[in-house]
């Protein structure tokens, strides 16, 4: 195993790390809409929320030299269900043709009462 970290995410604020690699694979952490400068919250609503996770995701999935093609699996938290439309469609965006099989949930609370949260498995290599 080993562990990845870049500049281009927010670093981790806890006892974990941004990903890890093993047997081929890399296993994100979940990722909120931390600024990775300014380490703030970025928008209010669940649209912009997800832009910053996605962008946080696809930083990570770059340092470890794999992209959005080659993710096999995401799974999305939701603050209410009620976000899922516009969160879905930022997140049909952002993937364009990937189709990684996903699972979404609402959940009672994520860090810092935010609206989503987003972590993935990708298979390592090119893009």
């Amino acid at each position: 195993m080993q562990t990845l970290s870049t500049d281009q995410a927010p670093a981790a604020i806890g006892p974990y790390a941004q990903a890890v690699s093993a047997n081929g694979f890399l296993f994100t952490a979940g990722q909120i809409p931390l600024d990775p400068v300014s380490m703030e919250i970025v928008g209010d609503e669940v649209g912009a929320q997800t832009e910053q996770v996605l962008s946080n995701l696809s930083a990570v999935l770059a340092a470890a030299g794999t992209g959005w093609s080659r993710v096999v699996k995401t799974t999305v938290f939701l603050r209410s269900m009620d976000d899922f439309p516009a969160m879905n469609a930022v997140y049909a965006r952002v993937l364009g043709e990937a189709r990684p099989a996903r699972s979404t949930v609402a959940v009672a609370g994520l860090p810092r009462n935010v609206r989503v949260e987003i972590e993935c498995v990708a298979a390592l290599g090119d893009d």
